[in-house]
């Protein structure tokens, strides 16, 4: 599909494959993916002898040039034999894709991406696929394929993708696909706008047609009943009137939509629960939620039962557990889900959460329902007792990106990602008191990417007490401290990793930036205990790791040592001439555009404006 130029005589496929090996080399590593329990306080081992301070870290060594492949197989099992693609639930700005396959027995086949807008001449090239053994955790299992996915694209607009399977032992193909990302969701243009009153809301209702706009007057809406629904050329609207102040439009306790299609709420203020089951197509966008504690356990918007493609977009949601030291964890005084989502499609973004247990959350155990193709990005979190957000049981292409999360217990959970991959991009994560990310119950095929992280205790870590599988970490930005004991949960050391349950035999960890306000490098990464940086480059695959300090920041940044505290959100910009500045690795499609010689680590680029946390109305 798409133009193409007349190419010259086609060279043999074995031929073509070793050629595009070649190319591919560098991002061979990117595409090798693939199988804790539950929280456990206290540190996984005792703490090492204490270590002397490293020396100076010395600059990471020029990339080598890539390696000419080695001759292919004569093992007809080596060889790819290429299955269908698919590019299911496409988001506003993300595409999913997955190429199911069967043979490649020594696993080197690779899956170069490129993309373009249809009608477009010009390519982009993607990040790989991923590739995805076949495994089960958690109840869950999955089968053999390449999956990953195409990211920062623009709504509503039809893209060519080309996929490329590399296999130097037989079996290399090309597929193109073309598929839409989903528009921006919007009023209909022109929809017959109906005003309604607290007295006329029903029988308003009863007689909406899809494409109604209803506009709500000022007053309060006691749990308002919502029966009819849109189509997805003609949405119908629940919104705020134009001219009422606000905060004005009440709707008092449960705002249920059960079985609905393609509505929207807009502009109003819920004293009590959004609860969303079961749908299709809903927009809640630009709402205040401020959830009850007497109501349903204090939560905020929820998908108790899987609903597909929503978009939950620029809303301030509030909770009503405390920050304290009681509140915190699994068992702790807390309460709510500020935003949960179960099923398909779903886009969260821009939205504002504080004060829940959890702030946004996918479903867990044997509820969870095909959780793929997720995207949480842009939100501003903020006082969540539990995880800010828990990623848990997504099945693959959950993406969570660009999110600011400042107070928590944890940050981001993935426990446990259900074969992957499960993206963590450019998230910016201050004062976590345990872990920034909690990769437990046997997690296979989470990515962290460019994520910046300032907490006390380890910096790296996770204590899962079981495997983590086919983790792949590259250009993060990680600081830890003296650390300490939260309700009962021990948050380290200072070291600058504590992995001690990573399967380094199918994870791939490079290019991050460590350290500790102790001054101390002190790592423990799968069996391997190192004390300096260039111990831990010479027996680790963190060849091109770099230490740095809080000094690395443009601002003065306090170092959350009590993180009971009630921090202020702080400004993490690298500074220029920094040791986070240049020392990353380039990966096509994730970090196309960095200013420098190689691009940063951590979440913000030097000189990049910040992105937009929270809410855009």
């Amino acid at each position: 599909m798409g133009c193409r130029m007349t190419p010259p005589p086609t060279p043999s496929p074995r031929l073509l494959a070793l050629r595009w090996l070649f190319i591919a080399t560098q991002a061979a590593a990117l595409a090798a993916c693939g199988g804790g329990s539950a929280d456990a306080p206290g540190d996984p081992a005792p703490s090492p002898s204490p270590s002397p301070s490293p020396s100076p870290s010395p600059s990471p060594s020029p990339s080598p040039s890539p390696t000419p492949p080695p001759p292919p197989s004569s093992d007809p099992a080596d060889a790819s034999v290429a299955g269908t693609v698919t590019t299911p639930n496409p988001t506003l700005q993300n595409l999913t894709v997955e190429w199911a396959f069967t043979g490649d027995a020594n696993a080197n086949a690779v899956v170069n991406v490129r993309h373009r807008p249809v009608g477009s001449s010009s390519w982009s090239t993607g990040a790989p696929l991923r590739r995805v053994d076949a495994g089960s955790t958690g109840g869950f299992s999955w089968a053999t394929r390449h999956s990953g996915s195409v990211f920062d694209l623009q709504p509503g607009t039809t893209y060519e993708v080309e996929l490329n399977l590399v296999d130097p032992d037989g079996g290399s193909a090309t597929r193109s696909v073309t598929v839409a990302t989903r528009a921006v969701p919007q009023p209909l243009a022109g929809g017959a706008v109906k005003a309604v009153t607290p007295a006329t809301f029903n029988s308003v209702m009863a007689g909406a047609q899809p494409g109604d706009i209803l506009e709500l007057g000022a007053g309060t809406y006691a749990s308002p009943a919502v029966e009819k629904d849109g189509t997805a050329a003609r949405p119908l609207v629940i919104r705020a009137a134009a001219g009422a102040a606000a905060g004005s439009v009440v709707i008092g306790g449960d705002l249920t939509l059960i079985g609905r299609q393609h509505l929207q709420l807009r502009g109003l203020t819920v004293n009590g629960r959004i609860r969303i089951n079961q749908s299709l197509g809903i927009a809640v966008v630009g709402n205040t939620v401020n959830a009850q504690a007497s109501i349903n356990d204090g939560n905020g918007i929820v998908m108790l039962s899987p609903s597909e493609d929503c978009y939950i977009a620029d809303n301030t949601v509030i909770g009503t557990t405390a920050w304290n030291e009681a509140a915190f964890g699994t068992n702790g005084d807390n309460r709510g889900e500020g935003i949960l989502v179960n099923g398909p499609g779903h886009v969260v973004m821009n939205n504002r959460v504080r004060g829940f247990r959890d702030g946004i959350s996918t479903t867990e155990l044997s509820e969870a329902s095909r959780q793929y193709g997720i995207d949480i990005v842009n939100n501003d979190i903020s006082e969540t007792a539990d995880d800010a957000i828990e990623a848990d049981y997504c099945f693959h292409n959950c993406r969570v990106m660009r999110n600011r999360i400042t107070n928590t217990f944890t940050a981001i959970s993935s426990q446990p990602s259900l074969g992957g991959p499960t993206w963590f991009i450019r998230n910016v994560v201050y004062n976590a008191a345990y872990v920034a990310f909690k990769l437990h119950n046997t997690s296979y095929g989470d990515v962290l990417l460019h994520n910046t992280v300032v907490k006390n205790g380890d910096a790296f870590s996770s204590y899962p007490g079981v495997p983590i599988y086919h983790l792949y970490s590259r250009n993060n930005l990680f600081i830890g401290g003296t650390g300490g004991t939260w309700a009962g949960y021990s948050s380290g050391t200072g070291r600058v990793i504590n992995l001690a349950y990573v399967d380094v035999a199918t994870a791939s960890m490079d290019h991050d930036a460590l350290g500790s306000t102790l001054g101390s490098f002190d790592a423990w990464l799968g069996s391997t205990r190192t004390s300096t940086l260039a111990a831990l480059r010479a027996q680790t695959s963190e060849k091109n790791a770099v230490q740095v300090d809080l000094g690395t920041f443009a601002a003065s940044i306090p170092f959350p040592a009590l993180p009971t505290t009630l921090f202020a959100v702080p400004d993490l910009r690298l500074r220029a001439g920094g040791g986070a500045v240049d020392v990353g690795q380039v990966l096509p499609g994730i970090n196309d555009g960095y200013a420098g010689t190689k691009p940063d680590a951590g979440a913000y680029e030097l000189g990049a404006a910040l992105p937009v946390y929270g809410p855009r109305l």
